[in-house]
């Protein structure tokens, strides 16, 4: 005989086999829990009701709901009733039929190793608000107006000296422009490149699709460049005939991640310098280099031929919308007269905050914590890896917040679905091919900078459960 029953504050419609009742009872509130379909703080029947319902005695559902309590799956409280308890660790995804996990139909995956986004839960926030308190009480009533579309003069002034301390760049104060994100200022150098008739911009063959996106919403045709393993093939922008400009990731190329040679730095350079073009240099995480001394900002071989785009978006968080663009002289007027056309300034606050956070030294200090907490998370990586799936090459390590596993042809796509299904989201190099790209090797782009520390060795194990 089954028993099935559905009351108010929870449709569970749980069915019970007519023996050992309590225990089955009690397997069905865990597994409801689990799957998600009783959620945090939902109200349960009664013990009376319920067992009205099931046509049981009280007693069962009411031993039942004391075990559960004790095992931390429910609370009671008197004057609450019986509530599903907000548990800290994530829940076992649900079975069904199939074996895939609930999370794979919702879509909230258990561990997030996609590139591109720091460990959020090292913001840091006691220094960041005692340098928003200090900045804002010294800050002038002007201050508080529509200002300067370049952005506020006190973070750039401390942006043209760190950059040129960390990164070697060629800045002054005047020829910087604070912008709402890395996306933000490549729009406005979109703006000026269509005002200037600039028909192409060439790219690298892996990269974002949503920066080639926004090129072409204005209206600019992106040739890809040729990828080898000494990275983008800058030697072949001379006999390219279109391309008035070129958009690349010279330090720590995104996705394969390896740092331009020198040759080819020097051959994007001599290419500018001869055609008059320019080079779009995204510099995204170049505080973050491990093995060795920091690669410097191509810009400072040519700061007239190339537009140097910076971000706190990796070394602090995307939340901030904080990123700036040293330009060439000849673009400031243009930069600047279209970026005061669309918004004509970024937050006053958060800028005067991070001036003072640079500025105090605050902002060193949090790049030294994290850059020796990502070291070791790479390395705990590549540990992992060696020791449980030996076959698989690591590579791009060297800096930024993400790694390349090779995968052997013809499995990306099978291993990338088994991730999913796992509860891990993961991405392959497939994801960031240009369309004009024919395919390569068979790749995972793993991000280990998104993961919390508690996260981080759950999310390890669930990726080499995963490869071949």
């Amino acid at each position: 005989m089954a028993n099935e029953w559905a009351t108010f504050g929870a449709d569970l419609h749980l069915e019970l086999s007519g023996q050992g009742l309590r225990s089955g009872l009690m397997d069905a509130l865990r597994e409801a829990v689990r799957s998600g379909r009783l959620e945090a703080g939902v109200r349960l029947p009664s013990s009376r009701s319920l067992a009205a319902d099931l046509g049981v005695a009280r007693n069962t559902v009411a031993d039942a709901y004391a075990e559960l309590v004790a095992e931390g799956w429910l609370t009671a409280r008197q004057g609450s009733g019986t509530r599903v308890a907000r548990r800290s660790e994530p829940r076992r995804p649900a079975q069904g039929r199939t074996g895939a996990p609930r999370h794979a139909a919702t879509g909230k995956p258990t561990y997030n190793l996609t590139p591109g986004t720091p460990d959020l839960a090292s913001f840091p926030r006691a220094d960041w608000l005692k340098a928003a308190r200090k900045a804002l009480l010294a800050a002038p009533n002007e201050a508080f107006g529509y200002g300067d579309p370049r952005g506020r003069i006190e973070l750039r002034t401390v942006l043209a000296e760190y950059l040129a301390r960390a990164r070697g760049v060629h800045a002054r104060p005047e020829r910087i422009v604070v912008c709402s994100g890395f996306v933000h200022g490549l729009m406005l150098m979109g703006q000026v490149l269509k005002a200037r008739r600039v028909r192409e911009v060439a790219v690298e063959s892996y990269g974002l699709d949503v920066h080639w996106d926004i090129l072409a919403r204005a209206g600019l045709r992106m040739p890809a460049l040729p990828f080898d393993d000494r990275g983008t093939r800058t030697e072949e922008l001379a006999g390219l005939a279109g391309p008035a400009a070129v958009l690349m990731t010279p330090a720590h190329q995104f996705p394969m991640g390896g740092a331009l040679q020198p040759d080819r730095r020097a051959a994007a350079v001599d290419w500018a310098r001869a055609s008059g073009g320019l080079i779009l240099e995204d510099d995204y995480d170049g505080e973050f280099r491990y093995d060795r001394q920091p690669v410097g900002a191509l810009q400072g071989l040519d700061p007239e031929r190339v537009v140097y785009l910076g971000t706190a978006s990796k070394s602090l968080a995307p939340g901030l919308r904080l990123a700036w663009m040293v330009l060439p002289e000849h673009l400031v007027d243009e930069v600047t007269e279209a970026k005061g056309s669309v918004d004509w300034v970024s937050s006053v606050t958060d800028q005067l905050t991070f001036a003072e956070f640079l500025a105090s030294g605050a902002y060193d200090r949090h790049v030294r914590a994290m850059r020796l907490r990502y070291r070791r998370r790479r390395d705990q990586l590549v540990e992992a890896l060696a020791a449980r799936s030996p076959g698989t090459r690591v590579s791009g390590i060297a800096a930024g917040l993400h790694a390349v596993l090779e995968l052997p042809p013809g499995t990306e796509r099978s291993v990338t679905r088994a991730a999913a299904f796992q509860g891990l989201a993961v991405q392959g190099i497939d994801r960031f091919r240009h369309p004009d790209t024919p395919p390569t090797s068979d790749a995972l782009i793993v991000g280990y900078g998104t993961p919390t520390d508690s996260g981080w060795p759950g999310a390890l194990k669930a990726l080499c459960r995963v490869l071949p």
